[in-house]
């Protein structure tokens, strides 16, 4: 394997896994800064109202793109197997 063709994968690799936590966590910070903004308008500082909402919000969201996730994670795994066999694992 080439020292490109390493750089190549290595690039792949990190744009896949961006594109699987990406919405992740920009659904939790969103949520995060709507809870922080709520906070500093009620003065209530109370953990658990800011945790809660955030693990709501990842939960539904990785309810609603687990479809769309599975099926980058399918078409990567199937691309990386295909480059492991054509040029020699």
């Amino acid at each position: 394997m080439s020292q490109q063709m390493a750089v190549f994968l290595a690039r792949r690799s990190l744009t896949v896994a961006l594109m699987m936590v990406g919405p992740i966590l920009g659904a939790g910070l969103a949520v995060g800064l709507v809870m922080a903004l709520f906070q500093a308008v009620t003065q209530i500082r109370e953990m658990t109202l800011a945790i809660i909402p955030k693990i709501l919000a990842v939960g539904a969201t990785l309810f609603v793109l687990l479809p769309w996730m599975l099926q980058v994670m399918t078409s990567y795994t199937s691309n990386m197997l295909q480059w492991a066999q054509t040029y020699g694992g």
